[in-house]
This record gives C-alpha cells, structure tokens and sequence, in this order.
C-alpha cells in the first residue's frame, strides 16, 4: 500500500514540486563562476546541436547550465520525479536508459536512443550522463555511439558546489547545499568520426572518461576557491 501511494500521481507530483523548489534555493544562493569564464559557451554557439556529457550523480543542476537542453529520465519512479521537477525550468525529457545487459529493452535504451537522435536532428542540444546505471564514473559507449551517428560534438561538464553532501549509493548521488558557489567547468569538444569502427569508439570512449573525470576534478577545485 506504501508502494502505491508512493508511486501515485499525486505524489509524484509534490516530489517532483519540493524538487524544484529546493533547486531554486541552491542556485539562487550560491555564486556562480564558469571556466573557461569568456568563451563558456562557445561550442553551443558554434554548433547546431551538441552532447553534453556528465556523470550520474552529478547531473541535478544541470537546469542551470545556462543554456536549454534536453534531459534523458529514466522510466524509473525517480526519473518521474525528476521530469515532473524539470518542467519548472521548462527542460523537457527522453525517456529511457542504458544498460549493458539483459535490462537492454526493458529499460527502452533504444527507444530513448532514437528519441535522442531525433532531438539532435532538430537542431536541440541534450544532457546525458555518460556512465550507464550501476557501473558509475565509467563512460560507456552508448554516448559515442550517438555522436557517431547523429554527427554531433560531446561536450564533458561538470557542476560542482562547495557545499555538499554524498550519498553512499551507487553512483554516490551529490546532494548539492545551498549557500556556497557554484562552479561550472566544461571541457573541450570531443568528435567521433561517422565511420569509426570498434576501436575508434572505444578510443573516443576512453577520452571522455578521461575528460570527465578532469572536468570534475577541476569543478570541485574551483568550487572551492583554487583559482587554477
């Protein structure tokens, strides 16, 4: 019975709501710096449409990014949730997951697949985290396969508050704090080749893990006063 109420609309809904309202409280009270601070922006404005990859665990502020994009939710109550908390910043949402096992359909990996494509044909940028559900901090190759396919530069960032605390789940969720800064730290543009075979993905798979992971480094440094 705790089960149903839980997962009724209603309460969704509200969970969805306090969401968005605690969201609000952390970005309206921590100062905000970018890096790089005069061409943040750039690979949006020089591109139609671009990937940007962060991690799981990592990814709840991404609506203040400062530009729009379109999130990938999982079909999980959680995911509901976090849609139902993200048409407050107006930020729309794929559904689906990744998964690199037998959870493959059930998760509709390919339907959200699909549904990223097309957004990305459409000339509207998204945020995906690159690591799959339960192998965390570990860039997959689902994300290289879309930019193979759908010809659009990833772009690693990271956003970071000074105040924080983690959970000890397995993606180890950021609960970011209120009253603190922010910093947002992306990394350069990454391109995978319409003919890359296996081997080209696994090396543009491995250079966003290892852009990630410098991207986070540096967020979290930056947050807290290193100016680099």
């Amino acid at each position: 019975m705790l089960k149903a109420i839980t997962s009724s609309s209603a309460a969704l809904e509200v969970a969805g709501f306090l969401l968005a309202a605690y969201c609000r409280v952390v970005g309206w009270t921590n100062r905000v710096v970018r890096e790089p601070a005069t061409d943040f922006y750039a690979p949006f404005d020089q591109n139609r449409a671009v990937i940007v990859a962060l991690w799981h665990g990592e990814h709840f502020l991404f609506q203040f990014f400062g530009r729009k994009l379109v999130g990938l939710a999982t079909n999980h109550r959680d995911g509901e949730i976090l849609v139902r908390a993200g048409k407050y910043f107006g930020v729309r949402f794929v559904r689906g997951s990744g998964d690199h096992g037998p959870e493959f359909m059930r998760k509709k990996a390919l339907q959200a697949f699909t549904g990223m494509r097309r957004e990305l044909a459409a000339g509207n940028s998204i945020g995906i985290t690159a690591d799959v559900p339960k192998v965390a901090r570990v860039a997959g190759l689902g994300i290289v396969t879309l930019a193979k396919y759908a010809q659009c530069p990833i772009v690693p960032v990271a956003i970071a508050t000074s105040r924080v605390h983690r959970l000890s789940n397995w993606d180890r969720t950021c609960i970011n704090l209120p009253f603190g800064r922010m910093s947002m730290v992306r990394g350069e543009e990454i391109h995978v080749p319409r003919d890359a075979d296996d081997a080209a993905l696994e090396a543009a798979r491995a250079t966003v893990q290892g852009a990630l992971e410098a991207v986070t480094e540096r967020a979290y440094a930056l947050a807290n006063g290193d100016p680099g």
